[in-house]
């Protein structure tokens, strides 16, 4: 690339560079660096206590990291206030005003700011036209559902046109349809606006399914940061094949008695199969144990199988509507997968 052609490169939306950040003897986020393009919808996953909540806190400013920098557009914002930054946050709250109406919770940055009534009016019925709740303007906020609620959080913090829109497990309270549904919208949203999302959250059919991009938390670090299909497919290390999605990790010991390598290895239990006729393709691991129980989940039954060689596999089949297809607990089997979809680990 030439010298100009770099000069006219965008900033990424948000930069850390080496921040850290300690409550005393427990340190949530240990010197994370990472990067998010401008209009990308980037989750933060991980369980409770991984860091991913402090990282939203310093984009923000709600907090200042111990050392390390924060950037915005490529400007250095780490001691920079809050009202100061261009980004706005979504709770998983809410915290909407009960005592105003909808309209009125979605202007209240605009009132903040000055804004006339009736531009505030004009432009808050804009932003609720944009989440389908135009309608809903003189409602009290008391008087509408968990979604609808959601809805307003999310026109009121965007009717400041942030360049940053930062959701933290905005979704949580929710059941699990509106959740789905609500997934979708906040996707769709996102696309048609342009705007960059930074999502937190611990679910992570929720990360996969909306994000571009999925930095994985543990302790306060980064295990891995990578696109969902990747994420799922060559997860790096135990603890991602772990969390993101259901996966069987073998430690070295026991790959090398599975498969003749002294290797850990993730496989997905889908990727698994129970041999009930033929054999297996040469390039198969092939072992046999016994059929300890099965689960049933609807679309697949997940059985787990204790291995001769000492391992509790989990194998998802899918389902027939046959429940005689599967043999029952308590049978000796053959299990195969393909040796290249074991996942080596770090």
């Amino acid at each position: 690339m030439t010298d100009q052609g770099k000069r006219g490169a965008s900033p990424p939306a948000i930069e850390l560079r080496e921040a850290s950040r300690a409550f005393g003897p427990v340190v949530a986020l240990d010197r994370v660096s990472l990067t998010i393009s401008p209009g990308e919808f980037f989750a933060l996953l991980g369980p409770s206590g991984s860091g991913k909540t402090t990282c939203l806190r310093l984009i923000a400013g709600f907090d200042q990291p111990d050392s390390g920098q924060v950037l915005l557009d490529g400007v250095d914002v780490t001691d920079v206030p809050p009202f100061e930054r261009n980004v706005n946050t979504v709770f998983q709250d809410y915290a909407l005003f009960p005592h105003m109406n909808v309209a009125d919770n979605v202007a209240y940055g605009l009132r903040v700011r000055g804004v006339a009534a009736a531009e505030r009016r004009k432009r808050a019925l804009e932003m609720l036209d944009l989440v389908q709740l135009e309608s809903f303007a003189d409602r009290r906020s008391t008087q509408l559902s968990g979604g609808q609620k959601q809805r307003v959080a999310l026109a009121r913090a965007l009717i400041n046109q942030p360049k940053v829109l930062l959701l933290d497990e905005p979704l949580g309270a929710l059941d699990l349809k509106l959740r789905e549904e609500m997934q979708t919208e906040l996707k769709s949203l996102q696309q048609r606006l342009g705007i960059t999302f930074v999502f937190v959250t611990h679910d992570q059919g929720e990360a996969l399914s909306m994000a571009n991009r999925v930095a994985v938390f543990n302790a306060g670090r980064i295990e891995q940061l990578d696109t969902p299909r990747a994420l799922y497919t060559r997860p790096k290390t135990a603890f991602v094949a772990g969390f993101v999605g259901s996966a069987n990790v073998v430690e070295s010991d026991l790959a090398e008695r599975l498969t003749g390598r002294a290797q850990a290895f993730a496989i997905r239990p889908e990727l698994i199969r129970i041999v009930t006729n033929g054999a297996s393709p040469t390039d198969h691991v092939i072992t046999e144990g016994v059929l300890e129980d099965i689960l049933y989940h609807g679309a697949s039954s997940r059985c787990h199988v204790r291995t001769d060689d000492g391992a509790v596999l989990a194998v998802a089949q899918a389902e027939s509507g046959n429940a005689a297809a599967l043999p029952a607990p308590g049978t000796r089997v053959r299990i195969s997968w393909p040796r290249a979809s074991a996942v080596p680990l770090e």
